[in-house]
């Protein structure tokens, strides 16, 4: 019976593990490219808001992608380029590149440069502990993560997963347990057999604001659009190109 009950929890471990690794398959490009455009909003506690367009192309199978600001005119042409490790952040005023952090937040909004890139949730994380629990009218297996890599924004992480592998809501948490940020992913629009959010609205839980009885928090709102599976030029990720676009 020990015995048993040993072989059932093993096999149970595993499950949540492949789920963890479908998790991250679903959303992830590796034959091919993926390139969209991405409208950000961020409103202030204060009720002010700004918007930033931009144009994202991926290519996951060796770890690189582009953004370029579209919009607001004043940062037309800035630009982002990740080359495995690397990431550069170009400026078309001074015409040069400057060494980025995947981790700094894009254009000032609770939206970090690293949500660009692919999930890596199996790769990056250890799974704490899971939990059956109702979302709203989804229900989601819960994964309590542990980073155990560096190369993550948040070093513990919580997320809801649908009952078709999606993530439905993420907490992301400081090393020491405090909420950093809230995200929700309230619908995916599929592109061949894999899955792009459609809208991702974060909650950034240290940028606030006090109001009578009521808090106000910084709010990004992400929609994403026109997503291609078509492939892009290999000199699409390069420095020259970010320089190009901008003569």
């Amino acid at each position: 019976m020990v015995f048993f009950c040993i072989v059932f929890m093993a096999q149970a471990e595993t499950d949540y593990v492949k789920m963890l690794h479908d998790v991250d398959e679903l959303v992830t490009f590796k034959g091919t490219d993926l390139s969209a455009e991405y409208e950000i909003v961020k409103q202030d506690p204060d009720g002010s808001s700004s918007t930033t367009v931009a144009a994202m192309f991926r290519r996951d199978s060796t770890e690189q992608f582009l953004v370029l600001v579209l919009q607001p005119v004043a940062d037309k042409g800035k630009g982002y380029l990740k080359i495995g490790n690397n990431l550069w952040l170009y400026d078309p005023v001074g015409r040069g590149f400057t060494f980025t952090n995947a981790k700094e937040r894009f254009q000032n909004s609770s939206f970090r440069l690293s949500d660009f890139t692919g999930s890596n949730y199996s790769v990056n994380y250890e799974i704490v502990s899971t939990k059956e629990e109702k979302l709203g009218k989804f229900d989601c297996t819960v994964f309590n993560l542990k980073a155990i890599t560096n190369n993550v924004s948040f070093p513990q992480v919580k997320i809801w997963v649908d009952t078709e592998n999606l993530v439905r809501k993420i907490e992301d948490y400081s090393l020491s347990g405090q909420l950093m940020r809230t995200s929700a992913i309230p619908s995916y629009q599929k592109v061949r057999d894999r899955w792009v959010p459609s809208k991702i609205i974060i909650q950034d839980q240290l940028v606030f604001r006090k109001i009578g009885d009521k808090t106000r928090y910084e709010r990004t709102t992400v929609t994403i659009k026109n997503p291609s599976l078509n492939k892009q030029p290999d000199s699409l990720y390069t420095k020259e190109y970010l320089e190009k676009v901008n003569r």
